[in-house]
């Protein structure tokens, strides 16, 4: 498909209750008709919360629902989620289709400031999703800062980051997606939450699709729950590369342990 029609979902969490979460979003989806990407918050179903693993629900449970939205919308349906597996806790990126087919990505950079690395196991798999003849790399949150972790191989068409991003540091966020959009020639969609958490941390969303060129393609309102959609075109993805070959002169490189 050389189109892909996505949303993000921006929008405030309950803190640590999943279904009540699983029934906010049930309203939301129910209205997403003839879409192909869907994509809601870093840990939808608690908030960014240390403890969270240890009462969150089951994977099982996550990524059922997930697949019933999927197959309501005709979509892919994803997001991350606190998951207790039987190695220890993860912050997992769950994406499901319409078909029932399950792709993960844990999340690889853990978030020091707020000790995440004490509570949560880190990813060691940099993945590539392909969907409808796009080729897309999900990432997590505190993942936005290293640039090197997401740099294209030319493997890539669109990355996605889902977020709990605070407030104070929202200038933060808006450069890097615009930044990674830029140096990697690809779309770039961050989809960050909005309201405050039981730890009375406060998020202002700023969720934006941008183009290869840079270009927005989408934004929400600061503070404000929204819903943003855009239409992603495969043939001016390629056009541009093409056009202005930047990734030619990339620097060969490797990441090791991964």
């Amino acid at each position: 498909m050389s189109t892909l029609k996505l949303t993000l979902l921006q929008q405030p969490l309950v803190w640590m209750d999943g279904e009540a979460n699983l029934r906010f979003f049930d309203t939301l989806l129910s209205d997403l008709k003839d879409r192909d990407l869907i994509v809601l918050p870093e840990m939808f179903t608690t908030g960014f919360a240390m403890e969270a693993a240890k009462s969150s629900l089951p994977e099982a449970r996550v990524i059922a629902w997930l697949h019933e939205k999927a197959q309501a919308a005709g979509a892919m349906v994803g997001g991350s989620a606190a998951i207790q597996t039987e190695r220890g806790a993860v912050n997992r990126f769950l994406l499901v289709t319409p078909e029932g087919v399950v792709h993960r990505y844990d999340k690889r950079h853990l978030f020091r400031m707020a000790d995440e690395h004490h509570h949560y196991l880190a990813g060691d798999r940099r993945e590539i999703i392909e969907w409808r003849g796009w080729r897309i790399l999900p990432q997590v949150c505190y993942d936005l800062r290293f640039p090197v972790f997401s740099r294209s191989r030319d493997d890539y068409d669109l990355a996605i980051c889902v977020a709990n991003w605070p407030a104070p540091r929202a200038a933060h966020w808006q450069a890097l997606l615009l930044a990674r959009a830029i140096e990697n020639q690809a779309y770039m969609a961050g989809c960050n939450r909005v309201g405050s958490d039981g730890n009375q941390h406060h998020y202002s969303g700023d969720s934006r699709i941008f183009s290869p060129q840079g270009e927005t393609l989408a934004a929400g309102e600061p503070h404000q729950p929204a819903i943003l959609h855009a239409e992603l075109s495969l043939e001016q993805l390629r056009e541009y590369r093409e056009r202005f070959p930047a990734w030619r002169d990339a620097d060969a490189f490797s990441l090791t342990g991964l």
